[in-house]
């Protein structure tokens, strides 16, 4: 998402950075504490206590974040939502690209969030969504203090059973002990306004019923909900619920997410400019090859008002957090404008997801993820996309198409994405491939990793602590050494939130240059660069694949943001595009992973009218590379490829 977005959205969906924590000398909880709390609510307010844990998984799968609100204001456990108590100037990631389409082709034009976005002001509660206010109600139900729902998970829980109990009893149905009876209020507690949507958050609600789940909190509370595997809900229910119908009709989803149709203009303005995208033949002209997940730096709202912009940018896809709505906005088959990468964007597609990059402790709820990862798996069956780190990019992961670029590509989702949940819930888990050590894929404990981060809120302060997908890099084996630099950037490498200088993701890989120790060195920016990874517990795991490392004789190869065509596929018409070197190298010795062996392409888009569109394709060949914490393309005249064990 663009990096202004996030002062001009919904002021009743922009969140703080820090919540409430236990104060550090509390004493800790017993290990199952919360397992007895879920026990008491659901027995204080005739809640199957299956239900009760169930919406909770898939609201927060069990976690308390410690007080502080998700990104949507949801607190605790059970994600009731405060939002007016939420209330913070929204966070950014960075400054706004020069050029946010990517393509030098078509004069440059920043695009700016419209007059009509809301501003960012304290709302009246009558303008607050209902889904955004269940704590106060709460509140109400219970005599539970509010603070105390935020703060404390065992008064959350009764906060979520009350609300729970209370949509029951105005559905006119039991207090059943049955769990098959509660369907329509497990779905009217999604905060749904539409039958779509609360019948795929109730779904997903039975779904965790019936294969029950057990984890450990990032409380360390032991939580356990017995799998009920012929459990067949009452759906019927849904139909007295009062929900609104909301067509499906033009939206290109899976029937297993709530998706509508809410469209972006292609229109046509000023000086022979356009917006918002660009219409196209996709996967025939031209393929593909990239899903790019990205957050929206703003609320629901303001976040739609910009999309439906045409003098803003666009994206295929924006996910809602607090029940996993989706709306899509540009068809699969036509180039949305997201990456600030215009090789990127003409062969991807852009999914936004509401949150912040810069609060750590927004946390994303398991509802989005879920409704996310099953968005990603459709289309990428559907365009054939392999389900890797290498195509199912993060907007941190595009490069820059140009050395004067690369100070400004964005940053987001950033490294509190749960990268290895995610891939869990694409059934592409990051698992060792290998009994070797020539490759790795980066895989901490999201919970357990957390390195220290400053400038969140655009302030030069640490960041809360808090789990991360991010691991960092070191000039030597020592976290008192130096931090990896990038000599793109221009500027030395910082800890920086926005910094991705000297970072890995889960579930990127590596070449291994060195061990020492606990410690392993990978190639990474032409350097060699240190990670701490004891065997007890590894930060990563063996894989196998291809590296590239430069042909025989060339002391090193030049790479490149894009992968275009020689200047001789040019034909007439089409203005030819230079190649741009970055301002990197491949040097001799070194070998980076292959994600993929690419023909140069250029598709040719400048105008508003559709006739002169043209892709280019030369002989030229590429292999797309983990370079970086960003990929790049080597040309694959200029590399060798070997196996990982060679």
């Amino acid at each position: 998402m663009r990096r202004a977005a996030g002062a001009l959205a919904s002021a009743a969906l922009v969140l703080p950075l820090l919540g409430a924590a236990r104060p550090a000398d509390a004493a800790p909880r017993p290990a199952n504490s919360l397992q007895r709390a879920f026990a008491v609510a659901a027995a204080e307010y005739h809640v199957p206590q299956s239900v009760l844990l169930g919406v909770s998984y898939l609201q927060s799968r069990w976690d308390a974040h410690a007080g502080a609100p998700s990104v949507t204001g949801g607190y605790g456990p059970m994600h009731l939502t405060d939002v007016r108590a939420a209330l913070a100037a929204a966070p950014r990631h960075g400054a706004v690209p020069a050029n946010p389409r990517g393509d030098s082709a078509r004069t440059a034009r920043t695009a700016r969030p419209p007059a009509t976005a809301p501003h960012v002001r304290a709302p009246s509660n009558a303008r607050i969504p209902a889904r955004l206010k269940t704590l106060p109600r709460a509140a109400k139900l219970t005599g539970l203090a509010a603070e105390s729902l935020r703060t404390d998970p065992a008064a959350n829980i009764a906060g979520g059973a009350a609300l729970l109990a209370d949509v029951q009893r105005r559905l006119g149905e039991p207090l059943s002990a049955d769990p098959a009876d509660w369907y329509g209020a497990v779905a009217r507690f999604s905060g749904a306004d539409d039958t779509a949507t609360a019948a795929a958050y109730a779904n997903d609600v039975f779904g965790v019923l019936r294969t029950g789940e057990r984890r450990t909190t990032d409380a360390g509370q032991r939580v356990a909900l017995a799998a009920q595997p012929g459990l067949a809900p009452r759906t019927a229910q849904l139909r007295g619920t009062g929900l609104r119908h909301v067509s499906a009709a033009g939206a290109e989803c899976p029937s297993t997410v709530s998706c509508e149709w809410i469209p972006s203009p292609y229109e046509q303005f000023g000086d022979n400019d356009y917006g918002n995208h660009d219409v196209a033949d996709r996967p025939a002209s031209p393929d593909i090859d990239y899903l790019v997940v990205h957050d929206t730096e703003g609320g629901w709202d303001g976040v739609l008002t910009m999309v439906q912009d045409p003098t803003y940018v666009s994206w295929n896809y924006s996910l809602r957090a607090t029940d996993g709505h989706v709306a899509q906005h540009v068809k699969a088959k036509d180039v949305a404008w997201h990456s600030g990468n215009w090789y990127v964007n003409s062969k991807s597609i852009g999914l936004e997801h509401e949150g912040f990059l810069a609060a750590p402790d927004s946390w994303y709820t398991e509802a989005m993820y879920r409704s996310s990862a099953r968005l990603v798996k459709y289309l990428a069956d559907r365009y054939d996309i392999p389900l890797d780190r290498q195509h199912v990019l993060g907007h941190d992961n595009v490069p820059g198409p140009t050395a004067a670029s690369i100070s400004g590509m964005h940053t987001d989702p950033g490294p509190f994405w749960d990268w290895r949940h995610y891939f869990e819930l694409l059934d592409a888990p990051f698992t060792a491939t290998s009994d070797g050590g020539g490759l790795v894929t980066i895989r901490p404990d999201y919970a357990a990793n957390r390195p220290v981060y400053t400038d969140c809120a655009a302030r030069r302060q640490s960041c809360a602590a808090h789990g991360s997908s991010a691991v960092r890099l070191y000039a030597d084996h020592d976290e008192k050494s130096a931090l990896i630099n990038d000599a793109g950037q221009g500027s030395g490498p910082t800890k920086g939130l926005n910094d991705t200088s000297s970072r890995v993701s889960t579930g990127q890989q590596y070449a291994v240059a060195d061990r020492w120790g606990d410690w392993t060195a990978i190639w990474y920016l032409g350097q060699k660069a240190w990670f701490e990874n004891p065997a007890a517990r590894p930060t990563a795991v063996p894989a196998a694949g291809q590296v590239v490392t430069p042909r025989d004789g060339v002391a090193s190869v030049a790479l490149y943001g894009r992968a275009y065509p020689e200047a001789s596929a040019y034909p007439a018409g089409v203005p030819v595009q230079p190649l741009s070197a970055l301002p990197y190298k491949l040097p001799e010795g070194q070998r980076y992973v292959v994600g993929g062996k690419v023909p140069g392409e250029y598709y040719y888009a400048a105008t508003f009218a559709t006739g002169s569109h043209r892709l280019v394709v030369g002989r030229e060949q590429y292999y797309e590379i983990q370079y970086g914490h960003r990929v790049a393309f080597v040309r694959a005249a200029d590399v060798k490829v070997l196996p990982s064990g060679s």
